[in-house]
């Protein structure tokens, strides 16, 4: 099987699919966006990698402009047509798409469907719904409804006319039944960390000592996207919270971009709080061993359908974490299993995390044992080859299912009327 495996972002997990895609003989080109800063996975080829694995990045003509509509919106369309120009350069069996921005994929989807293309939808979150809220922030309350129509229309019509979709939660399946939309070919397949790429190790690494991190406070660490599903002021409550409670600690954020900005103006001039940017991939097992806490944050109105990634990668690495998430999002259940703490994403969710911070560190083997009962529940959920079999069928599968010609506008659904929203 040819697979082409385009994941936006880049991220750990999605490249360790396509490794593990190829070790089992199938021909696999995995995409990602260049131009999208955000903590990447390996995305090039090792020595012990299969030769039927390549990596490649996409870039779109114009510059990517992340909180700018208009210029979002340009960036998004070009990009679709920098990716139709890989696509045309050689066949493929099946396509995956992977956190492909909304507006790309409404015209991703026109492409395959005059081509006949066979493609997966790996929906990781619901876009439309963000888009929607960031346009009753900016329009007048009839344009912003207006949008936000258009958005879901768009995202239900990827969801219709996929060969295939990966759902990562049973709540996409609820939005599905929402949209009027049948489910007979989604599969659900929640997010993973690669555990052999993110292994517990030694606190007081060579990483830790090249950055200076102090050896005797507590070392809260936030590593991931700060962006507008976070509220990057809560980790300065946290911390805070710490200092009022007797307790020695610092905060690492390791991060960049507009949420990082801002807590780095928050923060000026302290000595306990310390930003870096994203590091290396293979430098993120020490990065993570190096913290006595991780911290997760999610704002409320990203709670049914986004999973932090960045909680998965805490638990592969052996790694306590506090999340300061809503109680309804999957996350929550998943710290509390490996006996971290959950609480609200407010003031006061972050003061209560400050007790149980202060119970467990005060024993010198809580944080250890915490950290080994991450890494089980890892073990246990991230199987990679099961989970490579699971894409191996519904991908094998999805280049058998019959094409039809469908036509429609960007954002619309087809003219044959199935499916969709109104």
């Amino acid at each position: 099987m040819r697979l082409n495996l385009h994941d936006f972002s880049g991220h750990p997990f999605q490249a360790q699919l396509s490794r593990n895609l190829a070790a089992r003989g199938h021909d696999v080109l995995h995409g990602f966006s260049s131009q999208y800063i955000t903590g990447h996975g390996r995305l090039a080829v090792g020595a012990q990698d299969p030769s039927s694995l390549r990596f490649e990045g996409v870039s779109a003509a114009v510059p990517m402009v992340k909180y700018a509509p208009v210029r979002r919106a340009r960036f998004e369309l070009a990009y679709a047509d920098a990716w139709c120009r890989h696509l045309e350069r050689e066949q493929f069996d099946v396509v995956v798409a992977c956190n492909v921005p909304l507006l790309a994929m409404a015209k991703m989807r026109r492409y395959f469907a005059d081509r006949r293309q066979p493609w997966v939808f790996w929906h990781q979150d619901i876009y439309s719904a963000g888009m929607a809220a960031e346009a009753s922030r900016r329009l007048p309350a009839p344009a912003a409804r207006s949008a936000a129509r258009a958005f879901a229309k768009a995202e239900s019509a990827l969801v219709r006319d996929a060969d295939a979709v990966v759902a990562i939660g049973p709540a996409f399946l609820d939005q599905y039944r929402r949209w009027g939309l049948r489910s007979d070919h989604v599969s659900v397949i929640p997010n993973w960390a690669p555990l052999d790429e993110l292994m517990p190790g030694e606190r007081n690494n060579g990483w830790a000592a090249a950055h200076h991190l102090p050896r005797e406070p507590i070392r809260l660490m936030y590593a991931g996207t700060l962006g507008r599903k976070h509220n990057p002021l809560l980790l300065l409550e946290l911390l805070d919270g710490c200092l009022a409670r007797g307790l020695d600690a610092v905060l690492i954020v390791v991060s960049e971009g507009v949420g990082a900005d801002d807590l780095a103006a928050a923060a000026a001039g302290r000595r306990d709080v310390r930003i870096l940017g994203y590091q290396p991939a293979e430098e993120l097992s020490d990065v993570l061993a190096s913290a006595d806490v991780m911290v997760a944050l999610l704002e409320p109105d990203a709670a049914r359908f986004s999973v932090p990634s960045k909680v998965l990668s805490y638990l592969a690495a052996g790694r306590p974490t506090i999340a300061l998430v809503p109680d309804g999002n999957p996350s929550a259940d998943d710290v509390r299993m490996a006996g971290g703490f959950v609480a609200a994403p407010t003031k006061t969710g972050a003061r209560e995390s400050v007790s149980w911070l202060d119970a467990v560190a005060t024993d010198p083997f809580a944080l250890v044992a915490l950290g080994r009962r991450a890494r089980a529940l890892a073990i246990d959920r991230f199987d990679i080859d099961l989970v490579g079999s699971r894409f191996e069928e519904l991908l094998q599968d999805a280049t058998h299912l019959p094409k039809a010609p469908r036509r429609g506008t960007l954002l619309g659904v087809s003219s044959d009327g199935d499916g969709g929203t109104a």
